[in-house]
């Protein structure tokens, strides 16, 4: 598996917000959303390739139970399946954060599904193949459902504009059904201020919803810091 990066933090976004977790980033995505913020794991894939083993003796260097396996898109890697049983084998909580395009057999303890809306897309003109192949691939709503169907989940859906609000209802109404308390809505944006412009109109139509609005942490704590 080709990897970005593997460090221990504080998980940011979602149902385990506050929970001390290691990191591993896979490098390579199927996707380019504009608003991505690990560009080095999509647009300019790096890292280095480690085997099942590599990435497990990295991890072990943490006394830490939860693990995140991230992207970039995990899941285009088969790797991932022997991976997680080994993680969960040594006593490991495994979240898997993927876009929902892709599915692979494999056990985890979270299944973190965030699919993207067309609002997503880069511009036409400045990457015309990459906007059309990332529309052509981002929505998988079967794939989702086969994903949420075996696993234990939480949906979290990235929200740029009050646009979006319908697509999130467009989108749901496609999926079936689904807990609304597992159905989170996060702002777009890697700034505080931006969140916060966002969160004034976003956290209200969740209440109103019966959703769960997920702030971005991480940035409130640390920034919009590589490695966090």
């Amino acid at each position: 598996m080709r990897i970005a990066e593997i460090y221990k933090s504080t998980q940011g976004e979602g149902l385990l917000t506050g929970m001390p977790s290691v990191f591993v980033r896979t490098s390579g995505c199927n996707l380019r959303c504009w608003y991505c913020d690990t560009p080095f794991a999509s647009w300019m894939p790096e890292g280095i390739d480690l085997g099942v083993d590599e990435i497990i003796a990295q991890v072990d260097e943490w006394d830490c139970p939860h693990v995140v396996l991230t992207g970039g898109e995990p899941m285009l890697f088969a790797e991932l399946i022997p991976l997680c049983e080994e993680l969960r084998r040594r006593g490991r909580h495994v979240t898997i954060e993927t876009a929902g395009t892709l599915f692979l057999p494999l056990e985890c303890d979270l299944m973190s599904v965030s699919p993207k809306f067309a609002s997503s897309a880069p511009n036409r003109q400045e990457h015309h193949r990459w906007h059309h192949r990332h529309n052509e691939t981002r929505h998988r709503p079967d794939i989702v459902r086969e994903l949420i169907d075996q696993h234990t989940y939480q949906l979290k859906f990235v929200v740029d504009t009050p646009d979006d609000l319908t697509e999130v209802d467009e989108y749901l109404a496609e999926l079936g059904p689904v807990e609304g308390d597992r159905v989170l809505l996060m702002p777009q944006g890697t700034e505080q201020p931006e969140l916060d412009r966002r969160e004034t109109w976003l956290r209200p139509y969740c209440q109103e919803q019966g959703y769960v609005f997920c702030p971005r942490k991480q940035i409130e704590w640390y920034g919009g810091v590589r490695g966090t």
